[in-house]
């Protein structure tokens, strides 16, 4: 997401804002600066497993908007959302499992099944 969509994006910010899809009426600048958000800042915070449940939210709310509003429901033919789509799948599922066991969410904020788990303590 990062390197095929959001960094060109970025880079390209000024001549594509103009024209670019404005699905819930907020302009068209504030909507690219939304998606760029998240496929720049979200696919980045993804990538290094910081805030991941929070960034495949993100990232499921833009690619949900894409593939519901934009592309409206198209899996096939000239103005296709199925990457839209696949993409959608992959995030919801990173929203559901949240991070793994190296992520850095697991290493700052630890495990919640840990946390919630009773201490174990020797029983004479």
């Amino acid at each position: 997401m990062l390197l095929n969509h959001g960094l060109g994006k970025l880079q390209k910010f000024g001549s594509l804002a103009p024209d670019f899809a404005d699905p819930f009426g907020i302009g068209h600048k504030a909507s690219l600066g939304l998606v760029v958000f998240a496929e720049v800042i979200a696919s980045i915070l993804l990538i290094v497993g910081f805030a991941t449940r929070f960034a495949a939210l993100v990232l499921a709310i833009n690619l949900g908007v894409a593939f519901f509003l934009v592309h409206k429901l198209s899996l096939s033919g000239g103005h296709s959302g199925e990457l839209a789509f696949i993409y959608l799948a992959g995030y919801v599922l990173l929203l559901i499992a949240g991070p793994g066991k190296i992520s850095v969410d697991q290493n700052v904020f630890g495990s919640v099944s840990k946390a919630a788990s009773p201490s174990k303590t020797k029983h004479t």
